[in-house]
């Protein structure tokens, strides 16, 4: 299901937050209780209390625009975290990990498919990065990028981001050669070709390489 941008936004900031805050990760299962019911939703979903109840009533929602999720779209258009990794909202300010700490994360939510949280996670540390990092870092965003528009159905996107960022994410950082991976990406990317406009239905996930 596609979701409104400022709600996807929303989502995102909390997954991320979920990494590491127990609050964020109790406002996220409540979500999912939510979101893992049928029909008109009865179940009581409590957030912690610094948390807005409009996560689970966006949930409940299914996420739609117009009159029925109307009321609540203001509260997550104000959800974005800063370009420095802060966040601006909720009870606290996020603290920003080592990038080591970060590319850790960066892992677990590629291999989770959560290809838009990755961008939004490792954006922050290269904008910050120089050198070798910055080279690889923007190579794994666009690789991360490129496999969400896949997901989403933009074949073009996939395809360009994805070939941008086989050739970076080979570069070297911080001692660790990442030619492997760069090489499994570009075997994904040869498969993304090969299918055309069929890709986003076709296309087997478990093709994507293990995070380096």
């Amino acid at each position: 299901m596609a979701l409104p941008l400022p709600l996807r936004n929303r989502l995102a900031e909390l997954i991320l937050d979920a990494l590491h805050d127990p609050d964020a990760r109790k406002a996220l299962e409540a979500v999912a209780r939510v979101c893992a019911t049928r029909g008109p939703s009865r179940v009581r979903a409590q957030c912690p209390p610094p948390f807005p109840r409009t996560s689970s009533s966006a949930a409940a929602a299914g996420g739609r625009s117009g009159a029925a999720s109307g009321s609540i779209m203001p509260s997550f258009s104000s959800g974005r975290s800063g370009r420095d990794g802060s966040s601006t909202y909720g009870p606290s300010t996020r603290l920003i990990p080592s990038l080591a700490t970060a590319l850790v994360s960066a892992a677990l939510l590629f291999h989770a498919h959560l290809y838009f949280e990755v961008h939004e996670l490792l954006e922050p540390y290269w904008l910050r990065a120089e050198g070798g990092d910055r080279e690889a870092l923007q190579g794994l965003i666009q690789v991360a990028v490129g496999f969400a528009h896949l997901a989403n159905g933009n074949v073009a996107g996939a395809r360009a981001l994805l070939h941008d960022g086989c050739a970076r994410a080979g570069a070297e950082s911080r001692g660790c050669a990442l030619d492997p991976f760069g090489r499994a990406l570009q075997r994904s990317l040869d498969r993304v070709l090969a299918l055309g406009e069929d890709a986003p239905r076709a296309f087997d996930w478990n093709e994507v390489p293990r995070f380096p």
